[in-house]
């Protein structure tokens, strides 16, 4: 009896959550009034209690998960295999997930978007004016690469960045959100998940888990790509859910460090994904630009190339599929094309700022 009231507990918890979910809608002022700003600061601390462990909870989590699998299943050979109390704590395991996923994290994805709480225009760029970023981005990179030091004849790797890569990088993000009033309460983690290709090999590079409240990318990735992508995950730890605003945290994070191969990473993750909305314009044109760039470019170009051929998806196109599901599940109609949703927000708040 006792664990049907628990089952059924969670059940009902997490019904309640999801059902809370979608009466809220998005863009909710009464999320970002309530939770955002107001009990995810409280979740945010308590996280923080564990971020002193030297590996990422996740592991552990995962562990518990099996264990609780294993003692299952133990109980199932003692007792028998019921299928009705099966399904029941299936639904209950689901329910609790579901409670604990809004809960920690999940709420976010209602919160008022980032563009008007900075008071941005967002609009799509035509031709005219993404050839223009393209071109102003080029430059702004060739000049960033050309003042590294002791980086000629080569790509950049993971000496070229600072021993403390995840402090710096918090502590710039840290610094431009303050600047914008938003909260950054608590330290968010963020971890390199191994083995190598855990994610790569499922069409992804990293992945904020709510139930621990750390951030985790591919240690498989080119070293080039860790700042950015690490600031991307830093984004969701201190509460924005959106893909295409976490890559725009991650190139306002990157462009307030003082570590010159850390501004210069965030700039070429970001004429990356400039150079893919252009190509498919004019592939050609696009091709001819990328040859003439700077020798040391193009080898930082096919080091990332050369570290995602290394781990080849295991199902091609699954995983885009789910996420594109999982995305518009959660009120983001764009689904996964919401990524690139970073050049708006980028060339806005450049124009606002005269950057």
């Amino acid at each position: 009896m006792r664990n049907l009231k628990w089952n059924l507990f969670w059940i009902i918890a997490g019904g309640f959550a999801l059902s809370l979910k979608f009466f809220l809608g998005n863009e909710s002022k009464l999320v970002e009034d309530w939770y955002s700003r107001g009990l995810f600061i409280g979740v945010r601390y308590t996280f923080e209690l564990l971020s002193w462990m030297p590996i990422p909870l996740m592991y552990l989590f995962w562990l518990m998960v099996l264990w609780g699998a294993w003692k299952k299943i133990q109980s199932w050979r003692k007792d028998g295999f019921a299928i009705g109390q099966f399904l029941l704590g299936t639904a209950s395991f689901l329910g609790a997930l579901l409670f604990f996923f809004f809960t920690l994290w999940g709420f976010n994805y209602s919160r008022v978007p980032i563009e008007r709480q900075l008071g941005l225009r967002l609009k799509p760029l035509n031709k005219v004016e993404l050839d223009s970023a393209f071109q102003r981005e080029t430059l702004l990179l060739i000049c960033l690469r050309a003042k590294i030091p002791h980086a000629q004849n080569r790509a950049l790797g993971r000496t070229d960045f600072p021993k403390k890569l995840e402090r710096s990088l918090s502590e710039s993000l840290e610094s431009w959100l303050s600047d914008q009033h938003f909260p950054t309460p608590g330290r968010v983690r963020g971890r390199l998940l191994y083995p190598e290709g855990v994610f790569l090999r499922f069409s992804t590079a990293g992945l904020y888990f709510p139930y621990t409240g750390e951030g985790h990318i591919d240690p498989g990735l080119a070293p080039l790509q860790w700042p950015y992508t690490l600031s991307h995950e830093l984004g969701h730890g201190y509460g924005f859910a959106d893909e295409g605003t976490c890559n725009f945290l991650a190139l306002m994070g990157c462009d307030r460090s003082r570590d010159l191969a850390i501004r210069y990473s965030g700039r070429l993750n970001y004429w990356r994904t400039l150079a893919g909305q252009l190509r498919r314009y004019d592939s050609e044109a696009f091709q001819k630009m990328r040859d003439k760039l700077p020798k040391e470019i193009q080898l930082d170009l096919e080091a990332i190339n050369t570290a995602f051929l290394r781990f080849p998806d295991f199902v091609p196109d699954l995983q885009p599929r789910i996420y594109n599901a999982y995305l518009k599940s959660q009120g983001i109609a764009e689904g996964v094309l919401n990524y690139d949703r970073v050049v708006m927000l980028a060339e806005a708040y450049a124009e606002r700022t005269n950057e």
